[in-house]
């Protein structure tokens, strides 16, 4: 299981398309894949010129030499010339994941984002839901990979890949957002942000041997 989690936000610069964009985020996963302590990597694309790098590792030795190698630095690289700035990168803790057991399957092509604030006073109890909501989601055979994460001390999340927009709608009116909306009023400090992305490229690791 991967413990820690990093969540990077790229905004692509005038005047370059968002095809040159996902070539950097594509060759820059080819570099991840000699990662072993790189557990799951996943390029998306939040909107138009709005991308992203969620990503998942064992420990924090894991997440320190990532940032000190190669993906972060052809991502710091072409920022000067594809995307606007040094990347804002959040550092993430992940509660509770769930992955397939090996790298074989469909393609996924989409996921969601989902950040909501707990009540004060009720982090613990978000963060156990949240992890009590992984037995639930293997039961979902379009849900391909899903991770609890914890942003900050009040502020958590959940993000999720599918093969497809028929995969996402079978859990978005599945048992965890269901539950979430139960305990909404209760434990949450408002309604959760929901952002529909697409998944421009994957990594995970296969738990025999490789990567995808």
């Amino acid at each position: 299981m991967g413990t820690k989690g990093l969540l990077v936000r790229l905004e692509v610069k005038a005047g370059y398309d968002d095809a040159r964009a996902e070539d950097v985020l594509r060759s820059a996963l080819a570099m991840g894949r000699a990662e072993a302590a790189t557990t799951a990597w996943f390029a998306i694309r939040f909107g138009r010129s709005e991308y992203g790098i969620f990503e998942v590792f064992p420990d924090d030795a894991g997440r320190e030499a990532h940032l000190a190698g190669p993906v972060i630095q052809a991502l710091l690289d072409a920022g000067g010339s594809v995307f606007a700035g040094a990347p804002p990168i959040q550092e993430l803790e992940v509660l509770a994941d769930k992955l397939p057991a090996t790298s074989s399957g469909e393609p996924v092509t989409k996921a969601l984002l989902l950040t909501f604030k707990a009540k004060a006073g009720h982090e613990s109890q978000v963060a156990q839901f949240l992890r009590d909501a992984q037995a639930l989601v293997e039961q979902e055979p379009k849900t391909v990979a899903w991770f609890a994460i914890r942003l900050d001390d009040s502020h958590f999340g959940i993000f999720d890949v599918f093969p497809d927009n028929g995969g996402r709608f079978a859990h978005l009116t599945g048992h965890v957002p269901r539950e979430l909306a139960k305990h909404s009023l209760s434990l949450l400090g408002g309604v959760p942000d929901i952002g529909m992305l697409d998944v421009v490229d994957a990594k995970w690791a296969d738990q025999s041997a490789g990567a995808r």
